[in-house]
């Protein structure tokens, strides 16, 4: 008799024990996320410090499931985990999540979701819906690559390169703002001859064409490239490396910490614009069904000044020229408005597009 009381009494004290895992593993905000990990110095992380910088300020719990793949089928896998986990809100970090976002938003009407960096659409792009509760999070890169190529002339640079990745919209965008920053500060500073070569790889993987491409760049005297498109940026660097005078301008995130030729990085506000839309949800006031697009007047594009190796360009530059992009003073036209980036070129400024 003894023994069987000692065996429920295990049991009992095992049931409860799980009653107390499973209570603490359950949480409100969840993550997915992209390929790669949730210290990949892009997407991720800065999705992740966002949701942690929220999280850790307003007492709620979070944690993030790493796929193990990549596919519509293995991200709502895992958006699935998330949700049986307690998720009440769930951040994806990417265009690759924009098909598995359309369909979770209609799989999961109660739970809310955040579209980092694209908008909900099926497989073929023909139906693009968002629906109440779910909001698709875009970034005015334009802005950001205006950023770079003011810095980049003000800094003394007079012979730019642009390597972006796939001709995607938002890389698009950076390579015609980075452009037009340049001619801006030109303008500023009364001078004339710029040079920018551009190109798109046609992928974000580290190649040892876009190496070799970079390196005969350098080569040739091109003085700073601006790498956009993810792991391409690799390339670049290396090549800059290799020239041991090239200069790189990172993209997406802070990049200095990958090389010491990265002189400074265009960035999207990742994490303050998960930290808003959070603030939102929490206040009642989710954003859902809409398409934002997030700007410098909200903290949507950035350079990291404290990081950035600058000598000529200051603080004082960058909050008065940042200034004007939050006043709309003047207008950055992007994919939208020119087809090509040799479109760009002017009396100031030739471009020259490697095909």
């Amino acid at each position: 008799m003894k023994k069987i009381l000692s065996i429920l009494l295990v049991m009992a004290l095992a049931i409860g024990f799980v009653g107390v895992l499973a209570e603490e593993n359950t949480y409100e905000i969840g993550m997915i996320t992209d390929i790669g990990t949730i210290d990949d110095k892009s997407f991720n992380q800065g999705t992740w410090e966002g949701i942690k910088n929220f999280a850790e300020a307003n007492g709620k719990t979070y944690n993030y499931f790493q796929p193990n793949g990549q596919s519509t089928e293995i991200y709502l896998e895992y958006i699935q985990q998330a949700v049986e986990a307690g998720a009440k809100i769930v951040l994806t970090p990417g265009f690759l999540f924009e098909e598995p976002v359309y369909i979770a938003q209609d799989m999961y009407p109660e739970v809310h979701f955040v579209l980092i960096d694209g908008n909900p659409h099926n497989a073929d792009y023909s139906e693009f819906r968002t629906e109440k509760n779910a909001v698709g999070i875009t970034y005015a890169e334009e802005e950001s690559g205006f950023l770079a190529g003011y810095a980049a002339v003000k800094e003394g640079y007079t012979k730019l390169g642009f390597m972006g990745g796939m001709a995607v919209p938002a890389v698009i965008r950076f390579g015609y703002g980075y452009i037009q920053g340049a001619e801006f500060a030109a303008k500023e500073l009364g001078i004339t001859g710029l040079e920018c070569r551009y190109h798109y790889t046609g992928g974000f993987s580290a190649t040892p064409e876009a190496q070799t491409m970079a390196a005969s760049w350098f080569a040739d005297g091109i003085e700073v490239i601006f790498a956009c498109g993810g792991a391409v940026g690799n390339s670049v660097m290396a090549a800059a490396e290799a020239s041991k005078k090239g200069k790189v301008i990172g993209v997406d995130v802070d990049q200095s910490s990958e090389s010491e030729t990265v002189i400074t990085s265009a960035m999207k506000g990742l994490a303050a614009s998960v930290e808003q839309v959070l603030d939102a949800y929490y206040k009642g006031e989710f954003p859902g069904g809409e398409a934002l697009v997030f700007d410098a007047a909200l903290d949507g594009v950035q350079l990291p000044m404290e990081t950035s190796k600058f000598e000529k360009f200051t603080q004082e530059d960058y909050d008065a020229i940042y200034k004007q992009l939050v006043d709309k003073a003047f207008k950055i036209q992007k994919d939208s408005d020119v087809t090509s980036a040799a479109e760009l070129a002017s009396d100031i400024i030739s471009v020259t597009v490697i095909e």
